[in-house]
């Protein structure tokens, strides 16, 4: 699913990430955990293609036995629509849309008409219990229905992993511990592998594995 080699980043003379390695299996539930400043968020990125790695021979990654550094721009977005979603600490809906028109928007980037795209983000909203929520824009949802909704924007187009950056650190405790019994229910439902930023012990604890990182290293 996901093999990463000697992943390093460097901004000027500060070096984030000093030679990640790490293999992620189809279907795993996998948390990232460290103090701030750990290289965690960093390392999300680069291996959700949002960041690039430090250039390194050595270097290399690969996602759905793609070579990610061989993708042109264009080819890396495409790929991203494809097979990632995204899920961050502040939802990102965009105000002006509603639930309906917010979660169809990676089906519209990809040219999905819009009946198809309507059609599958209805039954996403069904499915995590926002049904009456389709024409409600993000100032008349909840915390954690904003948050639904982008988990069903997230996984609007199937993708086979989701990346999640501290997806609960803005959510109270109840919406917090329901997310993330959701994110083991969709991974038993859709088969998707998750890899979750996380200060929550809880979360992390739940995984099927818990990755430590300490100053730009795994350690554990």
């Amino acid at each position: 699913m996901i093999t990463a080699k000697n992943i390093r980043k460097r901004y000027g003379d500060l070096e984030v990430l000093k030679g990640i390695d790490l293999n992620i299996k189809k279907g795993e539930i996998v948390s990232i955990v460290g103090a701030s400043g750990a290289g965690k968020t960093t390392l999300l990125q680069i291996l959700g293609t949002l960041d690039k790695m430090t250039p390194n021979k050595e270097s290399s990654l690969i996602i759905n036995d793609e070579r990610i550094g061989r993708l042109s721009e264009k080819g890396l977005a495409k790929f991203r629509n494809n097979h990632i979603g995204f899920i961050f600490q502040f939802h990102q809906l965009l105000p002006e849309f509603t639930a309906l028109e917010n979660v169809c928007i990676p089906a519209f980037i990809k040219n999905t008409n819009k009946a198809d795209a309507e059609k599958r983000a209805k039954e996403l909203l069904d499915f995590l219990g926002l049904s009456h929520r389709y024409d409600h824009k993000p100032n008349e949802l909840s915390g954690g229905e904003q948050q639904r909704v982008a988990v069903a924007r997230a996984l609007m187009n199937k993708p086979s992993i989701i990346f999640a950056d501290e997806p609960s650190g803005n959510l109270d405790s109840e919406s917090a511990e329901n997310l993330h019994n959701l994110f083991f229910k969709l991974r038993d439902k859709f088969g998707q592998t998750f890899i979750i930023v996380t200060h929550n012990k809880e979360l992390a604890e739940m995984a099927d594995r818990k990755i430590v990182m300490r100053d730009g290293n795994i350690v554990s």
